[in-house]
């Protein structure tokens, strides 16, 4: 290939000769058809079969198609072989320049090709490359085994490719040999000339065609196929692949068989079959065959009304049975079977004939064939049976139209039959009921049911009966109102089926009977009394709802009440009425909104005292309770079902329940009978009550406190000391001192006064007191309802005396802290007016703390030290602590530990002095507080940013040196630039002579 010397290995693969070419060349046998594997070399650039010029310019004496690899010597631009003799490629150059270019790029490309490469492969190099391309490369499929067909029916033989390379869309070549040495051309996807002149004018009159499926499938049809059809076709396709690998055609072997098969009807009595519904039926046909091989029939029986076609039952090749779309269950029951009947014989036959069964029958019978484990069907064949007609059961049903009857009565109905059918049918008799003319029937209410076994359903108060042979009598029994209505009678025939089963011939309904109950409503009247009316609030009232006048009653009839309230308006607008309570036919009571919460509580009570009576009682009248009240009595009529139905309402004239309101007047007058000097005498003091417009009241007392006007210490503080109730049962409310437990005492004097008593009083005592008086009225028995409450005049205490007087403060050193620092606040008590010994005082010291600028918020407990010296401190969600000690006789220190921004406030202090009486008793001095002192905490500035800035300064250094280092780098090593310097040419000045 580098020379004209040089020599090459070329490869065609559509080369036309005979198959030892290719046997001759390798040494060995042909690749067979259908093998995947074949050997396979490279191909030329422009050798595809469409591409190559002048293909079929002369096909020489072509058999058949096959591979040829061809080894020559080239020279120059190289010559290309054609696909059939020495001088096809000369004949075809006219039409195919694409495959001369090929040609002679390929020789191009062989002149630099080393020398060395000229000389021809060796045959075990060949083999190696042969064996490289196994398992790859195109695949040409037909369908394996063998393929059956019958004389005069149509051939059908797909074939496809696969795994190609090239265009999707594939062309197919088409050959027949009878005996599978020698082909011939039978049809081609893309040339027309290819045929053989036997099979030119089959293709012309439409007996064979092509038919393409796909891009890469094609099928071959040949019509009406004849004894010389027998033998083998072979698909092939031309290579459009870049390399030769794979199968380029593959064959299948056809067996025609003579027409076999005889398929016969047998002929009914008569031409068509006109039957009832519910009647038995058969229908027969024949079919055989005398097949030389083994095949087995298939038969199908078909129904066809009008253009549609329906399977009813087939027997399968395999013998199985296969009921058609609708069928499974009557094939399941045995309603529709299939038999054999002698040799050839086959029985349809239909238990029970229903109006789908109509239509135009037909038997089609197949012939199946095994090969390789699968089956083939090789012909059909048919023919019409007979035709079924089926002739509706005549059926009319007729009852009365209009019935009229009383109530209580029994209502009597006939339903009358009239049929066609005389044979063995039973009739299944239901009776409905509807409110109207078209009611929703088969949904209607059913009252009773005769079915097909005599069996009589229905409920106590219906019977139904058969009294002829056409005629079935309905009895309702002791009707009533609601028994108005429609009633209708529906009757379905059953026949009996295959295997003691029953099926429905005909069914129909009348037309509705109107039945009117006529009904005497009861009448009677409603007359309401107020037996009893309150003349003040909490009176018991008493209202009585009675009938009267009645007539027309019945025994299955009883009376309920409704009770209803109105409010009093003054001017004439109308006023719904309020339901308070609605008694049921089954005599429970529903209670309104607005009795239904007092109802529970027992105020409101409804009752039925006889049977023409009913009461109404309200328990504790209220203002709220005046009003307009009346009653409506309702009628209740049983019904069959023991249930009951209102049949009338009856209303009563209102009833006016009215009582002049007067205010309640409660007046209390408070007295100190005897007079009061000093500490530690006894405080008395009697209460006088006097009332207006309460009903039997009784009274409960409270004893309360207030400090002085003058008193800032606890401004608007009252304090509860002692009460008594209404039943006389003394309560200690918030007396504290437990010394002085049993020192005050309240009791009650008469009906309408009341005394305290406050034994050894002291100092602290001093202050306003008054008597709570609450009247109470009473409700139901033993509850009592508040009437009125009322106050009376001041008492006041106090106390002249010459002994010392307290005062406090609160100083600090340290009004200003640090956050952490420590707070120390000290309660001053100085005295004066008189010495005394610090044994004969003593104090309560607690200590306060409002945490806002103002005194605004509440103040809140820190800790107090009692007279005894026992230290309570408040619990706090702070972590700052606390700690109250006595530092001198007069002075109390309180520190703040660990002191927090929360801990800023006013904090004051409070002291309740105790002095020791010369009788050795001690007395409780008036509480006093301290100014308050403002507490401020700072934050510590330099410690509170001191490590940020250390660590910002420290940060800023580190990017600083980091951010030099980064410019220095850059500047001597990324973008640094050659300076080029401009070369100067370095001359001797010439001397002036030799210028």
């Amino acid at each position: 290939m580098g020379g004209a010397g040089g020599r090459a290995l070329r490869l065609f693969p559509f080369a036309f000769g005979k198959r030892s070419g290719l046997r001759a060349r390798l040494g060995g046998a042909a690749p067979a058809p259908g093998s995947r594997c074949p050997a396979g070399g490279r191909r030329e650039a422009g050798g595809g079969r469409g591409q190559a010029g002048g293909r079929r310019g002369a096909r020489g004496s072509r058999t058949a198609q096959h591979w040829d690899f061809s080894a020559r010597e080239e020279s120059g631009a190289g010559a290309r072989p054609g696909r059939g003799s020495a001088d096809s490629g000369a004949a075809g150059a006219g039409g195919g320049g694409g495959g001369e270019a090929a040609g002679t790029q390929e020789a191009g490309e062989s002149r630099s090709r080393p020398a060395s490469m000229g000389r021809l492969a060796p045959r075990p190099l060949l083999l190696a490359l042969l064996g490289l391309a196994l398992c790859r490369g195109r695949v040409v499929r037909v369908p394996s085994g063998s393929l059956v067909r019958v004389v005069g029916t149509e051939l059908v033989i797909p074939c496809n490719v696969s795994d190609y390379d090239g265009p999707s869309e594939q062309n197919f070549d088409w050959s027949f040999s009878s005996s599978g040495s020698s082909f011939v051309e039978l049809a081609s996807t893309w040339e027309a000339g290819f045929p053989a002149q036997p099979y030119r004018e089959r293709l012309q009159r439409g007996e064979i065609l092509l038919r393409r499926t796909a891009n890469d499938g094609v099928e071959l049809h040949i019509k009406n196929v004849q004894p010389s059809d027998q033998g083998h076709y072979k698909c092939s396709t031309p290579s459009t692949d870049a390399t030769v690998q794979g199968n380029y055609e593959d064959i299948v072997q056809v067996k025609v068989l003579a027409d076999a098969l005889q398929v016969g009807a047998v002929a009914p009595p008569e031409p068509g079959l006109s039957l009832r519904l519910g009647e038995p039926f058969e229908l027969r046909c024949s079919a055989s065959t005398a097949s030389p091989l083994h095949t087995h029939l298939a038969l199908l029986w078909e129904l066809q009304r009008g253009t549609a076609r329906r399977s009813v039952l087939a027997l399968t090749h395999e013998g199985r049975f296969r009921p058609g779309p609708g069928y499974e269950q009557r094939y399941r029951v045995g309603d529709v079977r299939l038999d054999t009947v002698g040799a050839d014989g086959y029985r349809l036959s239909v238990a029970r004939a229903l109006a789908a069964d109509q239509g135009s029958y037909r038997c089609v019978v197949s012939e199946w064939i095994g090969e390789q484990g699968s089956w083939q069907e090789i012909q059909e064949k048919a023919v019409d049976v007979a035709t079924v007609l089926i002739q509706p059961t005549v059926l009319r049903v007729a009852v009365a139209r209009n019935v009229s009857v009383a109530e209580g009565k029994g209502l009597d109905l006939t339903c009358n039959i009239t049929t066609d059918r005389a044979d063995d049918v039973r009739p299944e008799v239901t009776w409905y009921f509807s409110r109207t003319p078209d009611g929703a029937w088969p949904g209607a209410p059913v009252l009773a049911r005769l079915d097909r076994d005599s069996l009589v359903h229905s409920s106590p108060h219906v019977a139904l009966s058969h009294v002829d042979a056409r005629s079935y009598h309905l009895l309702v029994r002791d009707v009533s109102k609601e028994n108005s209505g429609y009633y209708f009678c529906h009757v379905a025939l059953w026949a009996p089926g295959h295997n003691r089963s029953w099926h429905k011939v005909a069914e129909a309904r009348s037309a509705p009977a109107s039945v009117d109950v006529t009904w005497l409503e009861p009448d009677y009247q409603v007359y309401l009394n107020a037996s009893k009316v309150p003349e003040f609030s909490d009176d018991l009232t008493e209202l009585e709802c009675r009938i009267v006048d009645m007539k027309s009653l019945q025994a299955s009839v009883r009376f309920t009440v409704s009770w209803y309230y109105r409010v009093n308006r003054r001017s004439d607008d109308l006023v719904a009425s309020e339901l308070l309570a609605v008694m049921n036919g089954d005599w429970t009571l529903k209670y309104g909104d607005r009795s239904k919460q007092r109802a529970q509580d027992g105020d409101f009570i409804f009752s039925k005292e006889r049977t023409d009576t009913f009461s109404f009682r309200i328990q504790r009248t209220t203002e709220e309770d005046r009003g307009s009240y009346y009653c409506a009595v309702s009628a209740w009529t049983k019904q069959r079902n023991d249930s009951w139905v209102k049949s009338k309402d009856v209303f009563s004239k209102p009833v006016n329940i009215f009582w002049a309101s007067e205010d309640s007047v409660l007046v209390v007058k408070a007295r100190q009978p005897k007079p009061f000097f000093a500490a530690g005498n006894t405080f008395e003091m009697t209460c006088k009550v006097s009332s207006k417009n309460i009903k039997s009241p009784r009274y409960s007392v409270l004893i309360t406190a207030e400090k002085p006007v003058g008193d800032l210490s606890s401004p608007n503080e009252t304090k509860y000391i002692i009460s008594l109730d209404q039943d006389s049962v003394v309560k200690l409310e918030n007396w504290t001192d437990a010394s002085r437990v049993d020192g005050v005492v309240l009791e009650k004097v008469q009906e309408d006064e009341f005394r305290y008593r406050m034994y050894q009083t002291q100092v602290s005592d001093a202050g306003l007191y008054r008597c709570v008086v609450t009247a109470w009225s009473p409700v139901r028995g033993s509850l009592w309802r508040e009437a009125a409450t009322s106050l009376s005049n001041p008492i006041e205490i106090d106390f002249q005396t010459a002994g010392p007087i307290f005062n406090a403060s609160v100083h600090s050193d340290t009004p200003s802290v640090i956050r952490g620092d420590l707070i120390k606040l000290f309660c001053i008590i100085a005295v004066e007016g008189g010495a005394l010994d610090p044994d004969d005082m003593a104090f309560d010291v607690s200590w306060f703390a409002v945490h806002s600028f103002g005194l605004d918020k509440a103040p809140v407990l820190l800790s107090s030290l009692d007279r005894k010296g026992i230290v309570t401190t408040a619990e706090r969600d702070r972590k700052s602590e606390l700690s109250l000690e006595r530092v001198g006789v007069l002075e109390f220190l309180l520190r703040v530990h660990g002191s927090e921004d929360q801990d800023f406030g006013n904090y004051y202090c409070s002291v309740t002095p105790w002095v020791r009486s010369p009788t050795g008793s001690w007395q409780k001095e008036a509480e006093i507080y301290s100014k308050p002192i403002f507490v401020t905490v700072k934050m510590d500035v330099l410690n509170a940013f001191k490590y940020p800035l250390l660590i910002g300064v420290g940060l800023s250094t580190v990017i600083g040196l980091l951010s030099c280092l980064i410019g220095y780098c850059s500047s001597h090593w990324c973008c640094k630039k050659e300076v080029q310097e401009t070369r100067r040419e370095r001359r001797r000045l010439m001397s002036m002579e030799m210028d």
